[in-house]
């Protein structure tokens, strides 16, 4: 080998030493071939799109758009599937000949983005309602439930069902005590649409809480076909609607309840008769508040004092009955149990909001009747009335006289809470079957009088939820009257006479034993609602698990 040829690699090494083309690690190896681009710019952003991939190229005449501008291939009829939870998605089944709260309660419970979308296609109209008036009309739905005393979680459902008839699937309703709103989002790039509607009066009208059920039941089967100006029609004949019974019916309603409620705690026929006569009474002095504009606070403070001033004449006069049977049934006919089972309801249902509202509007009227009797108790006790608190009721004795007044005191109660004539014969025989079992625990079988409310109001959601179910329609005309023989009248009786003759410490005994017995009713009947719809065909495993997502775990 030459001395030139042995110094020319030496020249190839000493010049790599030198090329900046060659120098760095990532050079490209002798014999590697690689393609060089042409006139294209080197692509260095690692969100270049792959080559051979069509991209679809916005059109001359549009600009760039923001990050908030809908994709043009994004449908929210068509959007593509989401990602799985970790938990699984639940199968739901909504079959369409279900009642339609269970089936939207069932999608409530659940995320957004986890319950299936409407069936395609809008009522009636070909391009669909505009959306202010579907969440109009929602919420005129909502202010009338929810002013009858209807829970918090069946309005949400009742709202969500209106707006999911019309294909708005991305909406939430929101439900306090006063105060009803409900939001719409198109998809998840498009500004919400939001309304309220704030709940003034409050009125107690079953028959029109049925038509309002039936609207809604015929707004959320997708054969109905209902168009938004026949919802609107037959919203405004519900509200021009007069009431199904006069004034006069309504009178005489009460005092039949009151005379009754005398009769469970032992009264005669001269206690019934007065009993009925004070409540008479009373509830045409709350009448006459009411059209002065006075709140029901003064409304039941002034209904309270004609029995409690009927009970104390007799006993001053001298007459061998039992006042306290006067009261007590005087008492019956104020109570507000209506208010109490909805204010529990919501609290065991997650409405803590609403529930505290509800309770608290019956602590008020609670303490207007308290006020009313106690001012009459103390100046019966103040003119020597012998009022003994510590006197038992005896009522053990009849049975049948007993389930004969429970039913009637059921069916005077459903009058006065304007029902339909339809519902009346079955929660009379509702309110018969719950003082039975309330009867058979504590006086044969001697059970804490509790216990015994407790599993008897249970009875009364079990058979008003199935009636409920069986009509489609909504639960609180078959449970509401029913769990008036339930109500703790004399309870509330005897410890307001303790404190009014100065033994507070046994009057606050009383009176506690009253709020554990409010609270077993509210709380039976609910448990009965609950117990019933797990065996109903809708599937309780879909609905429970849902429900426990919203517990945190």
């Amino acid at each position: 080998m030459s001395e030139a040829e042995d110094r020319k690699p030496q020249s190839d090494e000493a010049r790599s030493a030198f090329d900046p083309e060659i120098t760095s690690e990532f050079a490209i190896p002798a014999g590697l071939a690689v393609a060089r681009p042409g006139d294209e710019p080197e692509t260095t952003s690692e969100f270049a799109v792959p080559a051979g991939l069509d991209v679809a190229q916005p059109a001359a005449g549009e600009g760039e758009g923001s990050a908030f501008s809908p994709p043009s291939t994004y449908s929210a009829r068509q959007a593509p599937v989401a990602f799985t939870p970790a938990g699984g998605v639940p199968v739901v089944s909504l079959i369409k000949d279900l009642p339609w709260q269970d089936r939207m309660r069932t999608m409530l419970r659940m995320p957004v983005a986890e319950r299936p979308a409407p069936e395609a296609g809008p009522k009636a109209e070909e391009e669909g309602p505009a959306v202010p008036r579907v969440l109009d009309l929602t919420l005129r739905i909502g202010e009338l439930l929810l002013a009858g005393g209807e829970g918090a979680e069946d309005v949400e459902a009742a709202m969500f069902a209106v707006c999911r008839s019309y294909g708005l699937d991305r909406c939430e309703p929101n439900v306090t005590f006063t105060l009803l709103s409900i939001s719409y989002q198109p998809s998840l790039v498009e500004d919400p649409v939001t309304a309220s509607r704030t709940v003034r009066r409050r009125g107690t009208d079953y028959t029109r809480l049925a038509a309002v059920f039936r609207l809604v039941d015929d707004l959320s089967d997708p054969e109905s076909h209902l168009s938004l100006e026949e919802a609107y029609r037959r919203l405004a004949e519900m509200r021009r609607n007069r009431h199904p019974y006069p004034t006069w019916v309504l009178t005489s309603a009460s005092g039949l309840l009151a005379g009754a409620a005398s009769v469970l705690v032992g009264g005669d026929l001269v206690v019934f008769v007065a009993a009925m006569l004070g409540a008479m009474f009373g509830d045409r002095l709350a009448w006459l508040c009411a059209g002065r504009g006075l709140p029901e606070f003064y409304q039941f403070l002034v209904a309270a004092m004609p029995p409690a001033a009927i009970g104390i004449a007799l006993t001053l006069s001298h007459v061998d009955v039992k006042a306290s049977a006067v009261i007590t049934g005087g008492l019956f006919a104020l109570l507000p149990g209506r208010a109490l089972v909805a204010g529990v309801q919501d609290g065991l249902t997650g409405f803590y909001i609403t529930a505290a509202a509800r309770l608290l509007e019956v602590m008020y009227f609670f303490v207007g009747i308290v006020a009313g009797v106690l001012v009459m108790l103390y100046v019966g006790v103040q003119l020597g009335a012998h009022l003994n608190p510590d006197a038992a009721l005896g009522v053990t004795k009849r049975p049948l006289w007993q389930i004969g007044a429970s039913m009637l005191l059921s069916l005077t109660f459903a009058v006065l809470l304007q029902q339909e004539r339809s519902t009346v014969v079955a929660v009379t025989l509702n309110g018969g079957v719950a003082w039975s079992v309330y009867g058979a625990m504590r006086y044969t079988g001697e059970i804490s009088p509790v216990a015994s409310t407790a599993v008897a109001a249970g009875v009364v959601g079990l058979f008003g939820q199935l009636l409920a179910r069986y009509r489609f329609a909504s639960a609180l005309p078959y449970t509401t009257a029913a769990i008036g023989p339930l109500l703790p009248g004399s309870a509330t009786y005897f410890g307001l006479l303790a404190i009014a003759q100065s033994k507070v410490d046994a009057g606050l005994v009383s009176i506690t034993k009253a709020a554990a017995l409010a609270m077993a009713i509210a709380i039976g009947v609910n448990l009965g609602s609950e117990v019933s719809r797990m065996f109903l065909r809708i599937g309780s495993l879909e609905k429970r698990r849902a429900a426990k997502r919203t517990r945190g775990f």
